[in-house]
C-alpha cells in the first residue's frame, strides 16, 4: 500500500485518443495477430515519486463479427509521466480507441527545499 501525506496528495487526469485506424486502414483495423498502440503521457506537473496510475477505455469502436480482445495498461510510470499501452491480437478489428487515465501520488510542497 502506498501511504501519502494528506496535504501533499496530487491527482492528475486526462483523456487520450490512441488511434483511429479505420480512417487510413491502419494495423488495428486491417491487421491481424499481435498489435500494439503506445503513446507517452506527460503529467501536468511532476510527482515526488512515481504515482499510482489507473487507465480504462472510455470509447472503443470495434467491428462486429470478430472477438473483442483488449489489454490496456500504464507502463514505465515515472514522476513525469507514463506510457499508455493498448494491445489486441488474433482477428480483432478495432476502428478507434480513447482511454482515460487518473494518477494519484505525492507532490512537492511549496516549502520544500533541497540541500545539495
Amino acid at each position: 500500500m502506498k501511504r501519502l501525506r494528506h496535504h501533499l496528495t496530487g491527482i492528475d487526469q486526462g483523456s487520450v485518443i490512441l488511434f483511429a485506424d479505420f480512417e487510413d486502414n491502419g494495423p488495428m483495423w486491417a491487421g491481424d495477430g499481435p498489435r500494439e498502440a503506445r503513446q507517452p503521457v506527460a503529467f501536468s506537473e511532476p510527482f515526488r515519486s512515481p504515482p499510482a496510475v489507473q487507465v480504462g477505455l472510455s470509447m472503443w469502436d470495434i467491428a462486429d463479427g470478430t472477438n473483442q480482445r483488449a489489454d490496456i495498461r500504464a507502463e514505465n510510470v515515472t514522476t513525469e509521466g507514463f506510457d499508455l499501452v493498448f494491445r489486441t491480437w488474433a482477428d480483432t478489428r478495432i476502428a478507434r480507441v480513447r482511454a482515460d487515465w487518473l494518477a494519484i501520488g505525492e507532490v512537492a510542497d511549496a516549502g520544500d527545499w533541497e540541500v545539495g
